[in-house]
């Protein structure tokens, strides 16, 4: 019998107020759960948090797609501007072309091109080129948990985020039943695409945390057997929004007429506009658009370092305008379909929070999502967690 196993389960899109909705999830064996203040940004901002207890500031990674025209890898495309968008937008297209641009530059992060428009992406470079999980994986270079169980040559199991979660749930099984390991990390993202594609009320969803909470509690009885003692800690990165209207900002901004690439360059995510502006001109001009826009508002510099967004090289945008709760940008650079569900509101609103939730008696639980690496590092460590 080996002495602890620390098994931390990470359900991507699982928030507070979801699991307020299915309160029956793990209830006889979670003695403690909460709701965990999120991060501004999507999962590739909250799991470098996770990963490193750094705000995104700090660890160097926000969004998918930053200006850098120097630096783009994208050139390549940019013939394919000229093609008719019938064919430049479909799916599979896109989905060929990212797997070949990985495969070309040797990407092992998560790399997808969504809906950039070919005519405009060689201004652009991507910022997530390498898995963070592996070394040397955060834009930074500040270290990860799994950074720090190489370094002391702790025994753990990583899941592989490529995987399923039928094969993740399968290779943790295995490595648990050997009794090797003592620290587990089990990644399991299935959860974010069935709130996307069908909002948090649906009943697919309570469905899915029924046989979440039947895998985690076979995974308990297989830890029982091998270990005196199971360290179980629950969490997720962010919540999900219910969508309830639509907003065309491309269309307001791209009637001032104003020169993209020259007198300003703009990636517009799912919940938000980042903007690189040239000139005062062109600065006044936008900043005026936007203020007339009722379904947002501008960021301004002070709020943006409260949430420790405030990147000094401006590298995601020197102007954010965030979409008020519900309302998703559409069309936007990462797609032209309406979503039932979305993330990436302001980290105050409730439908925002994560969750977490633990079988152990702690004395100082995460509040905030940079404060998981603590509570991993104090398991990892052999720390009492409480």
């Amino acid at each position: 019998m080996s002495r602890k196993l620390a098994l931390f389960v990470f359900i991507d899109a699982l928030g507070w107020e979801i699991h307020r909705k299915n309160p029956f999830f793990l209830e006889d064996v979670l003695t403690s759960r909460r709701p965990l203040k999120s991060v501004f940004g999507y999962s590739c901002t909250c799991d470098p948090t996770i990963l490193t207890g750094r705000m995104p500031r700090d660890h160097g990674h926000f969004s998918f797609f930053a200006y850098a025209p120097a630096a783009s890898p994208f050139r390549l495309l940019r013939p394919l501007g000229l093609l008719p968008k019938s064919i430049t937008r479909r799916g599979r297209v896109r989905r060929l072309m990212s797997r070949f641009i990985k495969r070309l530059y040797g990407y092992t992060g998560y790399f997808q091109i969504y809906n950039m428009p070919f005519d405009k992406i060689s201004l652009f470079e991507y910022t997530e080129k390498r898995d963070l999980y592996e070394p040397c994986g955060i834009n930074s270079g500040v270290p990860t948990i799994f950074d720090y169980l190489r370094e002391h040559k702790i025994p753990y199991h990583l899941s592989d985020w490529r995987a399923s979660e039928e094969s993740n749930l399968a290779s943790l099984g295995k490595a648990i039943r050997q009794g090797d390991i003592s620290f587990a990390y089990l990644y399991m993202a299935a959860m974010d695409a069935t709130l996307h594609a069908h909002g948090t009320d649906s009943p697919l969803v309570t469905e899915k945390i029924r046989w979440y909470d039947a895998r985690i509690r076979e995974l308990l009885d297989a830890a029982r057997e091998k270990y005196d003692d199971v360290h179980l800690h629950i969490f997720s990165d962010h919540g999900m929004t219910d969508i309830h209207d639509t907003c065309d900002l491309k269309a307001r901004v791209e009637a001032l007429g104003l020169r993209y690439g020259t007198d300003y360059a703009v990636v517009y995510d799912s919940t938000m506009a980042r903007f690189w502006i040239f000139n005062d001109d062109a600065r006044a001009r936008i900043v005026q658009a936007l203020a007339e826009e009722p379904k947002g508002r501008i960021l301004g510099e002070e709020e943006l370092a409260e949430l420790g967004c405030d990147f000094p090289d401006k590298r995601y945008g020197d102007l954010f305008f965030l979409m008020n709760p519900g309302v998703l940008l559409c069309p936007s650079y990462m797609g032209e379909t309406v979503l039932a569900g979305m993330h990436g509101y302001h980290p105050d609103d409730k439908d925002t929070d994560a969750f977490f939730a633990t079988n152990q008696p702690l004395a100082n639980p995460p509040h905030r999502l940079d404060d998981l690496y603590a509570l991993m590092l104090a398991e990892a460590s052999g720390q009492t967690a409480d």
